[in-house]
């Protein structure tokens, strides 16, 4: 067991506001496996060294305690665990009642109602400062025109006019330092949809701190007015994360419901069907159904998603009068599902992906290849089976904003069509079977299947 603790900044000496002490533990056993050796590069201060004779790995006292070559490390041969001492924060601004003017401009800049003009009997009315309330932000002091107010006995003053501090999102790496060594309440948040912190100009003293301690210079200066824009921005998203998060729950059961709909209604009219094709409108059916239990009025567009979310009901059958067991469908099969099965001639394993590619090789029509689905034409909702007579005509469309690189896609196409490369699924054209494995399995919906109708 060793213990390392942050020290000076390389860029610029600094004061810890907060020590941090990081307690680590190497596993050697499990490290000696390891030939990349993907902690190195992934230390942003440069704390982590390979020691010889055997390059086992320590850390020295650069570390920030930001972890990130413990989730790197590929053997979980890493053990971190990192302990903050209380922040110290700066002093509550000291008021000097001779030269308050009574002019408010202290009272009104106050985020937080820390300040009041107050009234004595034995002085002139001037601000006074609650302690309980005042976050040590120091705008009543840069905004205070007689110099009344004395702010900054601890933290450096690096007031620059018309500037603000802002973290480049780009750069950051979500080590969290900054929010450890921030001393003003509610100047630096994480956000609930990047993960990464974010600072509000409102409540930033610009004390300099989260600058001097971020280990990948991700928080720089910038105008006010470029960081009220960013702020908004980043609020804005914040606001609708949190509305989309209320209408979950409600969405979601009104989501399984109406698929309960659309299951039982597609039974209930593919039954009365014999023919191999038809073509019904539904729409009425389903209409009526959502009606007696979602509570608000639903069209067909607001449902539209949902039904194009539902996946087709695919069947496979071999035909045995016709099939003479020549093994065709065998050899053409990319995922190896068919097998030569007595009495009957051929037998189709459930690994089947329904790529049609089977149909399409026998010449005995002996393969009996249906779909079912709906689909939404003019505002009207339509069942619809078809018979599929051979390989779909199409492509697969990855949507590179909303995939997040997950790779699950990619393991599950059954001919290996799909790559991942610098954080983006490509598609091999030449591969791909069109099967729609990759859609069904995507956990954001970010690949989709553009078939030729």
């Amino acid at each position: 067991m060793s213990t390392a603790k942050t020290s000076k900044n390389n860029k610029k000496p600094y004061k810890p506001l907060r020590e941090i002490d990081v307690e680590y533990e190497v596993d050697n056993s499990k490290c000696e496996k390891c030939t990349d050796r993907p902690c190195l590069q992934s230390c942003p201060v440069d704390a982590l060294h390979e020691i010889p004779p055997d390059n086992h790995i320590e850390l020295d006292d650069k570390c920030v305690g930001c972890v990130l070559c413990r989730e790197s490390c590929p053997y979980d041969a890493i053990k971190m665990q990192t302990t903050l001492s209380e922040p110290i924060r700066e002093n509550v601004p000291n008021i000097n009642p001779k030269l308050c003017r009574r002019c408010g401009a202290c009272v009104q800049a106050c985020k937080t109602g820390a300040i009041q003009l107050v009234s004595s009997g034995g002085e002139e009315a001037h601000s006074v400062i609650d302690e309980d309330k005042c976050v040590r932000c120091g705008y009543c002091s840069r905004v205070c025109p007689t110099e009344a107010i004395k702010y900054g006995e601890i933290l450096p003053r690096s007031v620059v006019g018309g500037k603000a501090i802002v973290v480049n999102q780009k750069n950051c790496i979500g080590c969290m330092t900054c929010t450890r060594v921030c001393p003003s309440k509610g100047a630096i948040n994480v956000g609930e949809v990047s993960k990464l912190p974010y600072i509000n100009p409102s409540y930033c003293a610009r004390c300099e701190e989260c600058m001097n301690v971020c280990p990948s210079s991700a928080i720089r200066y910038s105008s006010r007015k470029r960081a009220y824009q960013t702020f908004n921005k980043i609020k804005t998203m914040e606001i609708i994360s949190e509305l989309l998060e209320k209408e979950t729950g409600k969405l979601s059961k009104d989501s399984v419901r109406i698929n309960s709909i659309l299951n039982r209604v597609a039974r209930d009219v593919s039954f009365k069907h014999d023919e191999e094709e038809f073509q019904e409108d539904v729409t009425e059916l389903i209409k009526t159904q959502i009606a007696e239990i979602v509570d608000s009025d639903l069209e067909i567009t607001d449902i539209k998603d949902i039904i194009g979310a539902t996946k087709p009901k695919r069947e496979i059958g071999i035909v045995d009068e016709n099939c003479i067991g020549c093994g065709a469908c065998i050899e053409e099969c990319p995922v190896d599902c068919i097998e030569l099965e007595m009495p009957s001639p051929v037998h189709v394993g459930p690994e089947c992906v329904f790529c049609g590619k089977c149909v399409e090789s026998c010449r005995f029509d002996a393969i009996d290849l249906t779909e079912e689905l709906f689909q939404v034409d003019d505002d009207r909702i339509l069942l619809v089976r078809n018979r599929i007579m051979g390989p779909r005509n199409g492509s697969v469309i990855p949507d590179d904003n909303s995939c997040q690189a997950c790779g699950v896609c990619v393991r599950k196409c059954p001919v290996d069509a799909l790559s991942l490369e610098n954080d983006k699924v490509n598609v091999d054209e030449d591969k791909c079977i069109l099967c729609g494995e990759c859609e069904s399995i995507c956990p954001v919906n970010a690949i989709k299947l553009n078939l030729a109708r």
